[in-house]
């Protein structure tokens, strides 16, 4: 059994007892997060969230919250000497899938 999920303006595949990590979300470590489901398969039968049809969604724990490893961002331009250097570490939380219910 799988599902798509929307967290953050992206989609993911999650399955019960697999992690993921997505955009930082409002939620301390320890709290279980309800996300709404696009679509959801089992077996050979999927089914697709439209309107009026009954919500599915996935039951996840948080796991973690922190920051990915630092991007350098660094622009020049050649003999005006201009240069820049920017780091980035762009936050994120891990969740555990405990299960998916339709």
């Amino acid at each position: 059994m799988y599902a798509i999920v929307e967290v953050g303006g992206k989609q993911y595949k999650v399955e019960p007892n697999k992690f993921f990590k997505t955009e930082k979300l409002e939620a301390n470590v320890g709290e279980k997060v309800e996300l709404p489901c696009l679509l959801v398969a089992d077996g050979e039968k999927v089914e697709i969230a439209a309107a009026g049809s009954k919500k599915a969604k996935a039951v996840c724990e948080v796991l973690e919250n922190g920051k990915e490893k630092k991007v350098v961002v660094y622009k020049y331009k050649a003999k005006k000497n201009v240069r820049k250097k920017q780091g980035h570490r762009q936050p994120y939380t891990k969740l555990k899938v405990l299960s998916i219910e339709k």
